[in-house]
C-alpha cells in the first residue's frame, strides 16, 4: 500500500539571502526520524526563487498528491518564527533571484483578495513554543515570492492542510535557539500538522 505523502518545501537563494536557510531545515526536518510521522513519505523541494518558477507548484502539488504540506520561507528583518494566517492575491514590483519583477500586481486576475490557511494554526505554534521558539501567528505571508508560493500551493491543494512558517534573520533561527532545537520544533510542528491531514 502506498503510504501518503508530506511534502516540505524550502527556497533556493534569492538577493540578500545568498545561503538560503528554509531549504536546509527543510531537509532536516525530513531526515528527523518521528515515530507519529511512520506512515508517511516525506517528499523535500526546493522551490526556485523566481516568479515564473513557481509556475510549477501546482504541478508538484497535483503530481504528489500530498495529504499535507509544510512550506519553509525566510523572512530576513523578522526576528521571531511567524505561523502564516493567509496569502494574499498581491505582489510588491520585488526583483526575484534572476532579477526579475513579478508580471503583474495580482498573482491571479480572477482569484480572491486572500486564501486563507487550510490547517489549524494553534497546534503548530504551540508545537514551536514547547520547544522554546519564539513564535507567533502573523496576518499574512506578505507580498513577496514566500506569498506568491504559499497562494498558488493553497489553491492547488484544496482541502489539504497546507500551512506556511516564515524563519527569521538569515540564520533562519530566533537568536539563542540552536539548529538543533530549531529542527526539532520544526519537527514536532511537522507532527502537529500531519494529524491533520485526512
Amino acid at each position: 500500500m502506498t503510504r501518503p505523502t508530506l511534502l516540505v518545501t524550502g527556497f533556493g537563494p534569492f538577493p540578500g539571502v545568498p545561503a538560503n536557510p528554509s531549504a536546509v531545515l527543510a531537509r532536516q526536518v525530513a531526515r528527523l526520524r518521528r515515530p507519529a510521522l511512520a506512515r508517511f513519505r516525506l517528499q523535500v523541494e526546493v522551490l526556485p526563487t523566481r516568479w515564473d518558477g513557481l509556475d510549477g507548484l501546482a504541478a508538484l502539488i497535483a503530481r504528489q498528491r500530498p495529504a499535507a504540506v509544510l512550506m519553509l520561507g525566510v523572512a530576513a528583518r523578522r526576528r521571531l518564527v511567524c505561523v502564516e494566517g493567509r496569502a494574499m492575491n498581491a505582489a510588491r514590483p520585488a526583483p526575484d533571484a534572476a532579477k526579475a519583477h513579478p508580471a503583474a500586481v495580482r498573482l491571479a486576475l480572477e482569484g480572491p483578495d486572500a486564501r486563507p490557511s487550510t490547517a489549524r494554526l494553534a497546534p503548530l505554534l504551540a508545537a514551536l513554543r514547547r520547544h522554546r521558539v519564539p513564535a507567533r501567528l502573523s496576518r499574512d505571508a506578505g507580498r513577496y515570492l514566500c506569498n506568491a508560493s504559499y497562494f498558488r500551493a493553497l489553491a492547488a491543494a484544496g482541502a489539504v492542510p497546507v500551512a506556511f512558517i516564515h524563519l527569521p534573520g538569515r540564520s533562519g533561527r530566533p537568536r539563542g535557539v540552536g539548529s538543533a532545537r530549531m529542527g526539532r520544533a520544526l519537527s514536532d510542528l511537522l507532527v502537529a500538522l500531519a494529524a491533520q491531514a485526512r
